[in-house]
């Protein structure tokens, strides 16, 4: 049963990273307009736990170092003396697409939890007979 048992973890483990990187995704998008706001990058690692035999958690939440751009609003609060402001790297169809993938892969990872209970279901019942 420990192969069910360390197949379970790796599912739940991407399951774990995947909501995390959606929970980051969330932030970007609820900060695509907030002056000198940078996207967050999540990287994802593999576990070392020898217990699972396998998985992966997320990484180092890393800032986008791609340019901020510059934005000219001379009302605007954040201005400088010539009117400008720097405005945020998030990319909301970069965002909507990340979500999505963190999403289907989420839903993957939840299948194979499912198939893998149901084998252990099965498994039991013939033993049973």
């Amino acid at each position: 049963m420990t192969d069910f048992s360390s197949a379970l973890g790796i599912a739940a483990s991407g399951m774990r990273s995947q909501a995390d990187r959606l929970r980051h995704v969330s932030e970007n998008i609820a900060n695509a307009d907030t002056p000198g706001y940078r996207r967050k990058v999540v990287s994802f690692e593999p576990l070392r736990d020898p217990a699972t035999e396998g998985g992966v958690r997320t990484g180092r939440v890393t800032l986008d170092q791609s340019p901020l751009p510059q934005i000219h609003d001379p009302g605007h609060p954040m201005a400088d003396a010539e009117g400008n402001y720097l405005g945020t790297n998030v990319n909301l169809v970069v965002e909507i697409a990340d979500a999505r993938e963190a999403q289907r892969s989420y839903e993957a990872n939840l299948r194979v939890f499912d198939q893998i209970r149901q084998m252990s279901s099965s498994l039991n019942d013939l033993l049973r007979r």
